[in-house]
């Protein structure tokens, strides 16, 4: 975490119990638009490629953990805390989570045509192939701090 985010975080909390875990990151494809939409509170849910989590040996994101949102300079704009967290094959995402996610015009096509662009560009970087049942990991969250 840097020293911007940790800053926002003390802040929030003050003199209250404040969580000892607490994530920082930016949303992979546009950063400042997505972190928009959280604050808006359209965008109520996020997810990922399973496989990053494995390739990287990072934890799985799990209920009750707290997220500081960046935008593109690295810059706090969010505290979230998830809600939930679900292992979904892409295929079967459902279309009320796709909408919830809040991008483009807010349909299920729209949802499936970036992520799966997306996940092709990111997959074919670490030299992988996309696959219409790949695993996500469905975050649901809400904003506990602008």
């Amino acid at each position: 975490m840097n020293q911007a985010a940790q800053v926002y975080w003390n802040e929030y909390w003050k003199d209250r119990n404040k969580p000892q875990s607490v994530s920082a990151w930016q949303f992979g494809a546009d950063p400042n638009t997505l972190a928009k939409l959280v604050i808006d509170g359209i965008k109520t849910a996020t997810c990922s490629g399973y496989i990053f989590y494995e390739l990287e040996n990072e934890p799985l994101p799990a209920t009750g953990d707290y997220n500081i949102i960046l935008n593109s300079d690295d810059k706090p704009v969010a505290i979230t805390k998830t809600l939930e967290v679900t292992i979904t094959p892409m295929n079967e995402v459902s279309e009320e989570f796709a909408i919830a996610e809040g991008e483009g015009d807010r349909t299920y096509q729209y949802w499936w045509n970036e992520h799966e662009r997306f996940f092709r560009k990111e997959l074919n970087a670490i030299g992988r192939e996309f696959s219409e049942d790949m695993l996500l990991v469905c975050e649901r969250f809400e904003v506990i701090h602008v």
